[in-house]
């Protein structure tokens, strides 16, 4: 029996980890290190600024400008950082932090009488007081209905590639204004494909603006502060206040996190973009289906009415929806047992990041319309990490005096995690 098993090892899953592991939990932490971030193409880089994208550890001794050192580099503010070195920065951070990465997969949690009982995908069965579901982003990918049920021959996610050499002499369309859409198309251009289009919903592209320097005179420090979300004041509350953002009512919340750090590029990436001459903005695909030239045929409709466009394939890169009907590693009767807040189907985290179901806590996107859009980034890993583990020891100690764990609540709210 484990005191938690991790499941999930990216940011937040290693983060987790590192603070358990100096606790002397019996701790057992599951998948691939950085799984996503390796699957991403060569030359895309990181949106968020160095000093912003560290992993956590209780003793903060394995931040990125840590790593960047041993390998002769600095991750300096202003500078674009490479994704393929953040991936090999966050096996660093597990090898240095983790005790045993475990680099199989769990298939499944589900509830036992006293525990958790969870099986790895090849099979093997194990127990545990409390489980930390840390997952990432990719079971959450959200594709355009219309298009949804189509072969990946002709429809994928941004998250589904690695390289984009395939689409070499073809013609592709990206959906989507953010950075995943602006960056993907950019590549797709430098690799080599016929033609490339944008086509969003957005009437115009955003472009956040170049950061000023860090050592700036106290009035510009007062006035738009730094934050690992962007300049501003509003930005400085997502990032350092997720705890109260908990705390402000449900349609609040509900209406920030649809609308705050809305799509955007990345001011680097601006040049780069204008490569792409095909930008169709205030359009969106309302049918598509396969050509018998094996083509795709899109109904896209704007302003203007609806046209029709054929393309070899489009690459939604449309985001992410953190619901809990997508998060499939959890049994169903467990899955349907948590409560639930906002349209979207997320789950309700309580103030150390504990669902409704005592025992099992969240951390990363699942959490994000609870406390804010920081829990979307790098970022919020510092913020859950610690907290995390702190209601995980508690409620081993609760659950050891009333037998609470694996059990779920049949209502108000547990002064554990209060």
């Amino acid at each position: 029996m484990y005191d938690l098993v991790v499941v999930g090892a990216g940011p937040y899953g290693l983060s987790v980890a590192a603070h358990a592991a100096v606790h002397g939990l019996r701790l057992r932490t599951f998948g691939r290190s950085m799984e996503s971030w390796h699957a991403m193409p060569s030359g895309m880089f990181l949106k968020s600024e160095p000093w912003a994208s560290h992993l956590s550890d209780p003793e903060r001794a394995y931040g990125l400008d840590a790593y960047a050192a041993t390998r002769g580099v600095r991750a300096t503010h202003g500078v674009p950082l490479p994704v393929d070195l953040f991936a090999g920065y966050g096996d660093w951070f597990a090898r240095q932090a983790v005790p045993a990465l475990d680099e199989r997969l769990i298939g499944s949690v589900a509830p036992g009488r006293d525990a958790f009982e969870l099986r790895t995908e090849d099979g093997e069965a194990l127990r545990a007081r409390t489980v930390a579901l840390a997952v990432g982003v990719l079971p959450f990918m959200e594709i355009p209905g219309p298009l949804r049920g189509l072969p990946r021959r002709y429809v994928t996610h941004s998250s589904h590639h690695g390289e984009l050499d395939r689409f070499t002499g073809r013609d592709v369309t990206v959906v989507g204004a953010g950075q995943a859409a602006l960056e993907t198309a950019s590549l797709l251009v430098e690799g080599g494909a016929a033609t490339v289009r944008i086509l969003a919903r957005a009437d115009r592209l955003q472009w956040n603006t170049v950061p000023p320097p860090l050592d700036r005179g106290p009035w510009p420090r007062v006035r738009v502060p730094h934050t690992g979300l962007g300049c501003g004041w509003r930005n400085k509350l997502y990032a350092d206040t997720p705890g109260v953002f908990r705390r402000l009512p449900a349609a609040t919340r509900e209406r920030i996190f649809g609308s705050a750090l809305g799509p955007a590029g990345a001011w680097w990436l601006r040049e780069r973009f204008a490569s792409v001459g095909d930008v169709r903005l205030g359009q969106w695909i309302t049918a598509a289906a396969v050509t018998g030239d094996e083509r795709l045929r899109l109904d896209v409709t704007g302003p203007e009415g609806t046209a029709v466009l054929e393309t070899d394939h489009v690459i939604a890169a449309t985001g992410f929806t953190p619901s809990l009907d997508r998060a499939g590693v959890l049994a169903p009767e467990l899955r349907g047992a948590l409560r639930r807040v906002g349209a979207g189907g997320a789950p309700e985290v309580g103030g150390l990041f504990e669902s409704s179901w005592p025992g099992l806590f969240l951390a990363g996107l699942l959490t994000a319309p609870s406390y804010g859009p920081s829990m979307r980034f790098v970022l919020g890993a510092e913020y859950t990490a610690g907290r995390l583990v702190r209601g995980v020891r508690r409620r081993l100690r609760a659950g050891v005096r009333g037998g609470a764990v694996g059990r779920p609540r049949t209502g108000g709210r547990t002064p554990v995690s209060a």
